[in-house]
This record gives structure tokens, sequence and C-alpha cells, in this order.
């Protein structure tokens, strides 16, 4: 089973979810009877300038989720969106774990 977000789902995610911030990475929760525990990743020209560095950063998130969701982690019922702050930077994928987890808790 695919742990992404379709494309058509990110608009929703955005207007309607919580925003919640992390250390490395910044987040929004849609809580909905449709959500079915799927991630999307976003990273921003204006962050990683290099296109190496924009698809590491979206790599590491979306290990990370995979990660989670395998472990059982993720809440039930939720889409989310996440966005690479510029200390995703040189972060290893349990780095990106722990962050994922306490945004977890928060949101």
């Amino acid at each position: 089973m695919s742990t992404r977000l379709p494309g058509a789902k990110y608009k929703r995610v955005f207007d309607l979810g919580r925003p919640v911030k992390g250390r490395v990475l910044a987040a929004w929760r849609l809580e909905s009877s449709d959500a079915d525990r799927k991630a999307g990743v976003v990273v921003s020209k204006k962050t990683f300038h290099d296109a190496c560095r924009r698809n590491r950063a979206k790599r590491l998130m979306r290990e990370a989720f995979r990660l989670l969701e395998k472990q059982g982690e993720v809440p039930e019922g939720t889409d989310w969106v996440f966005s690479a702050r510029f200390a995703i930077k040189g972060k290893k994928c349990p780095d990106v774990m722990d962050d994922m987890r306490r945004v977890f808790a928060r949101g």
C-alpha cells in the first residue's frame, strides 16, 4: 500500500488542515472520514536552490513517514503534508523520524 497523498488532496489539506511546526519540518494535518494515513511532501525552491538538495529532503521525509507508518505510529484517519525547513539539511532519517513523532504528538 502506498503512503503517498494524491496530488488532488494537497490543496484540501493546506486549506482545511491544522499547521504544526517541527524543528526540521512543518506539517499540515487534516482529520477526516476519508483520510487513510497518507502524506505528501513539498520543498520550496526558496529554501533549497539545488534540485538534488530538494530531492534529498523529499526522500528523507517520505522514508521517515513510511517507517513510522509501518511501525503504527502515524495517527489513524489523518492526511499529512510535510514541508522541509532549512534545518533538515545534513540530517539523517532517524532525526527526521524523531521530529515527525513530535509533530504527531502536537498535531
